[in-house]
This record gives structure tokens, C-alpha cells and sequence, in this order.
């Protein structure tokens, strides 16, 4: 008996994962997967946006494996690799392979591995304890090759693959004369070396007799035994032992369990079937894969020692923006260049926050300090992630390392920069055809000043009729937007790259005054409309939210 666990490190972005959230859990995994040697699974928490696509699509990058929630599953914990039995096997086989592997409890499948039934060692001592009915091993329709398994027995006679599966088990203890009055045709008889009592049981059409004691079947039995139809099998076991012994051989599938039985998935979360274990008095409780077969078991043993799932935090580390069920996760380490949040860690964990425009301008770095080789498409990903967050270079974010760090990366990647970027904000600004949830919430955060919870949403785009059009349609959704997120006030930045400016929609109460507070403007909220333009506002993170956070705190 193994164990199973699946414990791969995941590397993961926040929910509305932007370019730089994509690349840089890509390109860390990367980094960490060779620099370990150890495989780091790169993911996202939420859908690509436009610009994204193109990034990936250009350099032939494959998509993050998407993932809504790092809660503990029960592929997450040691699952016992109990092997599947086929159905046929005998009783006393069940038994010794439970006491070879100690387990309680066995599972039956099929040839493709589907569960079919469980049996325990209950199961086995209440059928061994309850069998009063002399024709059982026949209902239980018993292969000869169980009971020359449990006799330690010899084939005398017959097909091992055949069946018992008429008749009645009896014990040819009287003389022959006797006999002919209680064997009847189909019957199993038990009996000794006497040739006459071999023959009568014969020749009243026993479908089986079983020589005890070591002793043989002379060639005359043989024949008879061959033009009757009856299988001769021989065992160095007495008649009493025998007659012990010889239900053991009958099938699991007689006494399995098939109905109602409980099983979970490897995707089932373990908060949510604990309960379920408590309930039952089952010690074992079979694991399917998605394909609904049999994968092992689990106890409520395997629970106490479950372990979150080991997750790296890239381009965030809020609570709120994080991946669902991040307080149940085993965060290792945290790669960020934003402000300090608030997720909270279990134990101390490697956390790297550099005052930079862009995340991937970190992993570069880290990659130089490992001395690892940048590959061109890695290369590609993270100089399309600081183009992305700096606006190229326009954004107040943007520092001299981002700067130098993406120049060298074009190079790596083989891509003329300025000509790259005019088509990936293209690909970005590209809205036609998309609904207004997609468009308000592609590059979406929430964020926590005081007692305050408000969400930021952003389109940066180079065509400035488009942002206008977009800003009557995100004028009536943001008030949706706020009532489906159920934050106290909710604002969408409109950014022009060309102008270097923002249209900004508010909506909340005291959304106007903040706003207001925050750029030293009028009270935005004794005006009909709902947005104001900033001029040389284009960041989000430092431009935006420091100036909200810091007006809400006065």
C-alpha cells in the first residue's frame, strides 16, 4: 500500500489577471521549475484579456491552467493506493490481502478500473459467522479455481475456469448404500479415499467431488468422473477442515457492497466532505478520478494531516484580489511590486516587494541572480508585461531598471519595441464585440482603504472615439458593477496612452467627494454627470489608489 499526493506548487496571479499577472506566473514557474528541479505550475485566477491573448499567441506561450479556488482538495492529501480486486476472487483472498496490506477495506472494480462494490473485513466475519445454507457456494456461483485456491488443492478432473453453481455442498460421511438417498444431481461432495463412496457420487451425477486427505483418484474415477461431467479436485486437507474451509472460497462479489455507497471525488473539497465522513462509521471511503474511476481511499485519519496547496502569489498580495480560498493555501513565497496588503501567511514565507513598474521586471532580475538563461519566449512574456504596465514607458510607475530590463529583453526576444507595442495595445483596445461585464472587469482590482472597500477597473487604449463610446457604457454599468461586487464605491479609469489622461466614472455614495479630496477638485457630486477627466493620471496603482486611500484616511 502507497501513498498518493499531488502537492505541485502553483504559481498564480490575482483574479482579473492583467499581462503582467499572465506572464509572471509563467515565467516564474519557469524559473523555479529549473531552478529547483522541481515542476511549478504556472496559473491564472480569472479570464485572458485581449492584450494578453495577443502576448501568447505571438510568442507561442501556452495559457495558464485556469484555477477559481486553492481551498484543499482531497487530490491535495495522501491518498492510500489500495489496488482494486476483481470481483471473483475468493474470501480467504480478501482476507489475506487485508492482512498483507492492513486495511479494512477492499475495493472492487472492473477491467477498466471502475468501482463496483467494497467489501470489509465485516463483510467477510459476518458471512462466515451467518452461512447456515448448504447450497450458498453454488448461489454464490463459485469458480472451481477459488476452491482449488482455498484447498491447496489439484485439478484432477474438469476446468479450473468453470463454475459451481448448482446444487448443494454436503459431507459423504455414511456408506454408500446411504449416500444414494441425499446426493442429488449437481450437488459438491466431500469425501475420503474409498472408491465406492468416489464412484455412488459419481454416478448419482455430483457435478464436483473433492478427494480429502491426500488421496488420489484412480484412473477407472477418473473416466467416470470425465463422462459424467464431474470435476475431480484433490486436497491434503481432512474432510473436517475441509468442509471449514470451503465457503471461504466463494466470490467477494457475493457479499460486496453496491449500493449507496460513498465515494468523493480528487476535486472535492475537504471542507466540504469532512462532514460527511463524520457522519458515517466507515473507516474507508473510495476516491474517483474525473473520469469516475477508482483512484484509492481515504480515512478521516488522511484529513487531520491535510495540507493546503502550495501556492506563490505573483503581481498582488490582497487578500481581496487574491484567488478564492487563499487563507486555507500554504502560500511559500510572494513576488509583488505593490503596495503592502493584507494576506496573511501561516508561517514565514520568501516575499520579494521592489518598488518597480511591473512584476516581470522582478522575475528578470531573479533569473540574473540565479544565473539561469532567459529563453526568447520568456524573454517575449516579460518584456510584453512591463510594456503592458508602464504604457511603455509612459506610466509614473515606470523606473530606469524597468526600462533597461525590457530593452534587453526585446533583444533576447527579437522584437523591434516600439512597433510590437503600438500592435499589442492595439490588440487591447480591440472592444467590438464584447459585452460590458468583459470590458469593465478584464483588468479589475479591489482594494481596501479604512473601512472602505472599492473596486478599480481600467481600459488603456490608443483610440480615443472608442474610450468615449465606452464611457456612456460603463456610466450605467458601473452602477451594476457595484451592486454585484457589493463594495461601498466603485470607479473605472478610461486611459488614453496618446493624451496621457483618464476619464474616470465614479458611483457610490461619497464616491464625488473622494475623488474630489483626492485630486483637490470641486465636489464632483453637486454636478448631474459621473466622471471626471485627469489629466496625466495613467496609473492605477500609483497614481489612483494612493491618492483614494490617502484622501479616505483624512
Amino acid at each position: 500500500m502507497a501513498e498518493l499526493n499531488q502537492r505541485v506548487p502553483i504559481v498564480i496571479g490575482h483574479r482579473n489577471p492583467d499581462t503582467d499577472s499572465i506572464c509572471s506566473a509563467i515565467c516564474y514557474a519557469n524559473l523555479k521549475t529549473k531552478a529547483t528541479g522541481t515542476y511549478h505550475k504556472p496559473a491564472r485566477a480569472g479570464n485572458i484579456n485581449a492584450e494578453t491573448r495577443y502576448v501568447l499567441d505571438y510568442f507561442k506561450a501556452e495559457e495558464p491552467t485556469l484555477i477559481t479556488d486553492v481551498r484543499t482538495q482531497v487530490k491535495d492529501i495522501e491518498i492510500r493506493t489500495i489496488a482494486g480486486v476483481d470481483r471473483n476472487i475468493s474470501l480467504k483472498k480478501a482476507w489475506n490481502l487485508m492482512q498483507a496490506g492492513n486495511v479494512v477495506t477492499l475495493p472492487i472494480v472492473t477491467e477498466n478500473g471502475a468501482l463496483e462494490g467494497l467489501i470489509t473485513v465485516g463483510d467477510i466475519t459476518k458471512s462466515y459467522m451467518n452461512i447456515y445454507d448448504s447450497s450458498i457456494l453454488s448461489k454464490a456461483n463459485t469458480q472451481y479455481s477459488n476452491i482449488l485456491d482455498t484447498l491447496e488443492g489439484d485439478l484432477v478432473v474438469g476446468d479450473p475456469e468453470a463454475y459451481f453453481n448448482q446444487g448443494k455442498v454436503l459431507v459423504a460421511a455414511a456408506n454408500p448404500d446411504m449416500m444414494e438417498f441425499y446426493i442429488e444431481p449437481h450437488d459438491l461432495v466431500i469425501l475420503g479415499n474409498r472408491y465406492e463412496s468416489q464412484l455412488c457420487a459419481i454416478e448419482m451425477e455430483a457435478d464436483c467431488i473433492i478427494v480429502c486427505e491426500g488421496a488420489g483418484a484412480s484412473l477407472t474415477i477418473r473416466k467416470l468422473a470425465e463422462q459424467h461431467g464431474c470435476t475431480v479436485i484433490t486436497t491434503a486437507y481432512d474432510t473436517y477442515t475441509t468442509a471449514r474451509l470451503i465457503n471461504q472460497s466463494m466470490p467477494v462479489s457475493y457479499f460486496m457492497k453496491t449500493e449507496k455507497l460513498i465515494t468523493f471525488e480528487e476535486d472535492d473539497y475537504i471542507d466540504e466532505i469532512r462532514d460527511v465522513m463524520a457522519s458515517k462509521r466507515h473507516r474507508d471511503f473510495p476516491i474517483l478520478d474525473k473520469n469516475g474511476l477508482y483512484k484509492g481511499m481515504i480515512s478521516r485519519r488522511n484529513l487531520l494531516g491535510a495540507r493546503g496547496k502550495q501556492v506563490i502569489l505573483v503581481d498582488h498580495n490582497e487578500r481581496s484580489q487574491a484567488v478564492e480560498g487563499i487563507s486555507s493555501a500554504d502560500i511559500r513565497e510572494i513576488i509583488d511590486h505593490h503596495r503592502l496588503g493584507t494576506v496573511e501567511t501561516i508561517s514565514p514565507v520568501f516575499f520579494r516587494n521592489q518598488p518597480l513598474g511591473c512584476t516581470a521586471t522582478i522575475v528578470y532580475q531573479m533569473y540574473q541572480e540565479a544565473g539561469i538563461e532567459i529563453e526568447p519566449t520568456i524573454a517575449g512574456l516579460l518584456c510584453s508585461a512591463i510594456i503592458s504596465d508602464t504604457l511603455l514607458f509612459r506610466s509614473p510607475t515606470c523606473t530606469a531598471v524597468d526600462r533597461s530590463a525590457a530593452m534587453k529583453l526585446a533583444d533576447i526576444a527579437g522584437i523591434e519595441i516600439e512597433k510590437y507595442a503600438g500592435n499589442m495595445f492595439a490588440a487591447a483596445s480591440n472592444l467590438k464585440g464584447k459585452s460590458d461585464v468583459e470590458i469593465f472587469y478584464q483588468d479589475f482590482k479591489i482594494f481596501t482603504a479604512g473601512k472602505k472597500v472599492f473596486g478599480v477597473g481600467q481600459v488603456s487604449s490608443l483610440n480615443e472615439e472608442e474610450l468615449a463610446e465606452l464611457r456612456d457604457r460603463m456610466e450605467e454599468y458601473i452602477k451594476q458593477a457595484r451592486q454585484d461586487k457589493n463594495t461601498d464605491m466603485m470607479f473605472f479609469m478610461l486611459t488614453n496612452i496618446i493624451t496621457e489622461s483618464t476619464d474616470l466614472i465614479y458611483e457610490g455614495q461619497g464616491a464625488g467627494q473622494l475623488v474630489a479630496r483626492a485630486f483637490h477638485l470641486e465636489n464632483l457630486e453637486n454636478g448631474k454627470q459621473n466622471y471626471v477627466t485627469l489629466e496625466g493620471v495613467v496609473s492605477r496603482k500609483k497614481q489612483l489608489v494612493p491618492a483614494l486611500v490617502l484622501a479616505e484616511q483624512e
